[in-house]
């Protein structure tokens, strides 16, 4: 699959344009809203260029995985903060209904949407690619002038979802200027420690699960607990994932410790040498098909058949993309000189 040349860097671009839609939104929003693939060219330039922009820039820095994640953030709060302007809308996926909302700010939509944005929009896409195209792993995709187009296209999907999405799913509203322009200024500091701040920060080896096909389970509980204490499970109207039977700050605070407890733990799982292509396959296995189940309950026969479809299709596609990897070591190994 993979061109070592111009032709691999550009067919690695785009694949990527298209990956990251599908991982994010496709798999996961589509189950339950099936005209979410009716949106798909509103979504392609955000999600596609913009996650393209964050892995240019990410490579040309020497950044690794935290100034992924720091440019993940960054990236929710320029889709949901500047384009939907969901973040602040007390109507928009009727989010103020089971969010923590203080001083006009939807606290647990905003989290479950860092977790969404974070893991399914940016790093699992790049982690894809770096197996479907691991030549060009540490290597830019585009030169200046395509990263330019790329970050002109993102802009220009921001536009998009502001005048698109929001229009018709939260016509009328605006958030405060206020607000907007301490999004803009996080989005920047988010930028400056992503690319200046974390490049070159290792985090210390700690062992491995003794076997990579436990990272499937840990990666599919790690997916339904952060969302499952934030969200109802199928965006379910009804308010609040627990009723009012618990404080709201409570389920928020347990996701925050999910993400942050996952986050330390993959981070140095990857820094030990025995990390490998197996451990990353059954991660995004177990996250995808979690992500993908966890839109099911609510939507009848329909979400159930769709969300069936989508799973066969993403174990497929990992198989593939595991025979791939597999085929692709043998040759290595084949290859190498003998002693």
């Amino acid at each position: 699959m993979e061109d070592n040349g111009s032709r691999g860097r550009i067919k690695a671009a785009w694949t990527l344009v298209v990956l990251a839609p599908l991982c994010a939104e496709l798999t996961f929003t589509a189950v339950a809203v099936p005209q979410t693939w009716i949106a798909l060219p509103l979504l392609i330039p955000m999600y596609g260029a913009g996650v393209l922009l964050i892995r240019e820039a990410v490579v040309r820095a020497g950044g690794g995985w935290p100034s992924l994640v720091a440019l993940g953030l960054a990236y929710e709060l320029a889709e949901d903060g500047l384009g939907l302007q969901a973040l602040t809308s007390p109507t928009m996926y009727d989010a103020a209904e089971w969010s923590l909302r203080f001083l006009g700010f939807n606290g647990t939509y905003w989290l479950a949407q860092v977790g969404v944005h974070v893991v399914f929009s940016v790093l699992i896409p790049l982690l894809l690619m770096d197996m479907l195209f691991p030549r060009h792993r540490s290597r830019p995709y585009l030169r200046t002038g395509g990263l330019v187009v790329a970050a002109a296209a993102a802009v220009l999907g921001v536009a998009g979802l502001r005048f698109g999405i929001a229009a018709t799913q939260d016509p009328g509203y605006q958030a405060p200027v206020g607000a907007l322009i301490a999004f803009a200024a996080v989005i920047a500091v988010l930028a400056v420690v992503a690319l200046k701040v974390l490049p070159g920060r290792a985090a210390a080896a700690r062992p491995l699960p003794s076997r990579p096909i436990w990272l499937g389970p840990f990666g599919a509980a790690a997916t339904l607990v952060f969302l499952g204490l934030l969200m109802p499970a199928g965006l379910r109207p009804g308010g609040p994932v627990f009723g009012d039977a618990v404080p709201l700050v409570l389920p928020l605070l347990g996701s925050l410790a999910v993400g942050a407890a996952t986050i330390v733990l993959l981070r140095r799982w990857a820094a030990d040498p025995g990390w490998g292509d197996a451990h990353r396959l059954w991660l995004v296995g177990g996250a995808m098909v979690a992500h993908t189940a966890f839109m099911v309950p609510g939507h009848g026969t329909a979400g159930l058949v769709t969300a069936v479809v989508t799973i066969a299709a993403e174990v497929l596609a990992l198989l593939w993309l595991a025979r791939l990897v597999r085929k692709r070591e043998h040759s290595a190994v084949s290859s190498s000189p003998k002693a």
